[in-house]
């Protein structure tokens, strides 16, 4: 046990380390679609980023290499600490194509950085869909090793995203389907409009869950479910995937269309008060502890609580509660 912990409190080679060495061979020359300026802006540095950054980024984009597929906002005020990943593939409803895919391999690369980022919601500007999967039309053009290291890749992003220290959300409000499910399976929490369909389709397709849904979901619903529901393909609606704890609030559709959105924002400002580092070690916590046996786990808690005890974070939640006030947590 003392090893394990030795080597679990040891530093770490980074995982997005590796994952960007895997995606630099899987694309090769791929280019890089986020430019420097975002980055820039993202991790806090230059102007304030005060609403879609859209309009100025995609013109950007456009001269330089092609549209915006991905995009962000920094959200102010009192949810400053909330980031939106803007998913606005709109004509070809959020397919996980190649631009799309590198899109939101370096803006993930970048929040996984930034200190400043305490909830990272996921969110499609497409109406009525979240992320409809492959793009078909892009796959039926590789050969059978074209196609093997597209979806390597494609499993790399959802790992990269599942590694974020954050919490993050993906917000349902339409169409979640095989790829589009599994980037909301990578995520901590969903929430999702009644009206939502969701599925692992692949098996219509002669395919099986290939970027991490045959286990995630199982981890996720249990062995029994998940073997049903990705055997048969089937699609459920979010009242029926809240009750499998498939999502974790599931409401009525409004006009707006964006009622899974509104619920993801009111789920992230639960999030938002509480102490960053604290929330940020939880998560670690949680993820690598339910991947080992329980004496593994209770070392892995004990580190990261260790990380914590340190922090001025913990000093001022001991303070406000005996001060009876509410904290003010810096993440430091």
């Amino acid at each position: 046990m003392s090893a394990l912990f030795c080597r679990l409190a040891a530093p770490r080679c980074s995982p997005r380390r590796w994952l960007g060495v895997i995606m630099r061979e899987t694309h090769g020359r791929t280019t890089c679609l986020v430019h420097r300026d975002r980055a820039r802006l993202l991790a806090g540095g230059g102007c304030p980023l005060t609403a879609y950054s859209r309009a100025h980024s995609r013109r950007q984009h456009t001269e330089a290499a092609g549209p915006v597929e991905v995009d962000f906002k920094r959200l102010e005020g009192e949810d400053d600490g909330i980031v939106e990943v803007l998913m606005c593939r709109l004509k070809a409803r959020n397919a996980l194509g190649h631009v799309f895919v590198s899109q939101m391999r370096e803006l993930v690369s970048t929040l996984s950085n930034d200190s400043a980022v305490r909830v990272v919601v996921f969110r499609s500007l497409a109406p009525g869909v979240f992320c409809a999967g492959a793009d078909l039309k892009e796959r039926a053009l590789m050969n059978n090793t074209e196609s093997d290291l597209f979806v390597h890749g494609l499993r790399s992003l959802m790992t990269q995203i599942a590694l974020l220290p954050m919490p993050t959300i993906a917000a349902m409000d339409g169409v979640a389907l095989g790829g589009g499910l599994e980037l909301a399976l990578a995520c901590d929490l969903r929430t999702a409009a009644y009206s939502a369909q969701m599925g692992l389709i692949e098996t219509t397709r002669g395919l099986l869950p290939g970027a991490g849904g045959s286990q995630r979901l199982p981890r996720m619903i249990g062995m029994t479910l998940a073997k049903e529901l990705i055997f048969t393909g089937r699609r459920v609606g979010g009242q029926a995937a809240l009750e499998m704890g498939l999502v974790n609030r599931a409401v009525e559709q409004n006009q707006t269309g964006d009622a899974a959105y509104r619920e993801s924002l009111s789920l992230a400002r639960e999030i938002l008060p509480q102490g960053p580092i604290a929330v940020r070690m939880a998560k670690e916590a949680m993820n690598r502890g339910i991947e080992v046996d329980i004496g593994s786990a209770m070392a892995i808690e004990r580190m990261c609580y260790a990380r914590v005890i340190p922090t001025q974070d913990r000093q001022e939640g001991m303070a406000a509660f005996i001060e009876k006030r509410p904290p003010r947590y810096t993440g430091e």
